[in-house]
């Protein structure tokens, strides 16, 4: 028997356990934090249509417990979730802001007098997938080639899955071929490129059941590599910025201040004329030579002339003060701090002489 001759006595049974009361299940998907409807067949759609009595619950715990959650009579219908459910087109159940704990079984029921057609659903819950980000594992340039290695990754999302592929969508038209190297599976790739060809970008796909994003990498970004010289890593270069603009401050602060620093402790010697009223006198010394000249009353053959007198007196500076107190020489402001200034000893020679009579 083949695959359709199959499928059409599956949809068979399940048309006879519809009218027997034999109830149905499939699998659904919901996104979490969005919206997910819970639809019904088309068959079912027709019976409620006609019966105009149905009704959703929801299959809480085990054994089987059902909470009801809205219900169709004739031609209205009652919400009993009202803020986090309500009825959709085609008596189809909308469930506004799907969580974690809604991913149960739910169950619509058509009533056709005594009899009861149940159509059941398993919800599953699955958070969607985040825009992912691309990181440079490996960066290397080469006899004019450039090697990468990338890694793709999604914060969130479960069940994530990765694919790598050109950004052209797969449709490599370029004459170097270069739309083949991005297309891989999984969350890492490692592609080879010449320098010189064009740029181009590779796309990295991260998807789940609820949910796909994507991020590109321009292949450019290795062009600051050049002649097999080792380059450095773009997450690196910031920091060595900053360090070295720190560094240059640094010096320029501290020769700033050795600069101002010596222009303050050694000034321009000023050319200051002294005060003589503020000199202190040094001591003076005066040499008084006294000689007696006898007068000859005849003449005196080899007369010898007498002997002088040597008088030693010292001269001092200016009187004392009437109290007794010695006199302190006033400073000038210009003056203040620095040592009195002196004057070298001055000797003075007087002869004096006296005729004896």
């Amino acid at each position: 028997m083949g695959s359709g001759a199959w499928l059409r006595l599956l949809l068979t049974l399940a048309a006879l356990g519809g009218m027997w009361g034999i109830s149905a299940r499939v699998t659904q998907l919901g996104a979490l934090g969005e919206p997910t409807i819970l639809r019904v067949p088309r068959n079912l759609q027709d019976h409620t249509e006609k019966s105009k009595e149905a009704s959703w619950k929801k299959i809480t715990e085990e054994p089987l417990k059902k909470k009801l959650l809205l219900r169709i009579s004739g031609e209205n219908h009652t919400a009993f979730e009202r803020e986090r459910m309500r009825l959709g087109e085609n008596f189809s159940l909308e469930i506004l802001n799907t969580s974690r704990d809604d991913g149960r079984l739910y169950e619509y029921s058509v009533y056709r007098g005594s009899d009861e057609e149940v159509w059941q659903i398993q919800l599953e819950v699955l958070e969607p997938v985040a825009v992912p980000s691309i990181r440079i594992l490996r960066r290397e340039s080469s006899n004019g080639s450039c090697w990468l290695e990338l890694s793709c990754s999604s914060e969130r999302g479960d069940e994530v899955s990765y694919s790598w592929d050109s950004g052209d969508g797969g449709d490599s038209r370029d004459s170097n071929g270069t739309g083949a190297h991005c297309r891989a599976n999984g969350s890492v790739l490692r592609l080879r490129f010449p320098l010189r060809s064009a740029a181009f970008g590779c796309v990295c796909t991260a998807r789940n059941p609820v949910s796909s994003r994507n991020a590109t990498f321009d292949t450019d970004q290795c062009g600051s590599l050049h002649g097999g010289v080792p380059g450095v890593r773009t997450e690196l270069l910031v920091p060595l910025v900053v360090l070295g603009v720190i560094v240059i401050i640094v010096i320029v602060v501290i020769v700033t201040c050795r600069a101002t620093r010596s222009a303050k402790c050694d000034p321009e010697p000023s050319q200051v004329t002294p005060d003589p009223s503020q000199v202190t006198p040094a001591s003076a010394t005066i040499y008084a030579q006294v000689q007696r000249v006898q007068k000859p009353k005849g003449t005196v053959p080899n007369a010898t002339p007498a002997s002088c007198t040597t008088i030693y007196a010292a001269a001092t500076g200016p009187p004392p003060t009437p109290n007794g107190a010695p006199r302190s020489p006033a400073v000038s402001p210009n003056l203040r701090g620095r040592p009195p200034l002196s004057q070298e000893p001055t000797t003075v020679y007087a002869s004096v002489t006296h005729p004896m009579a």
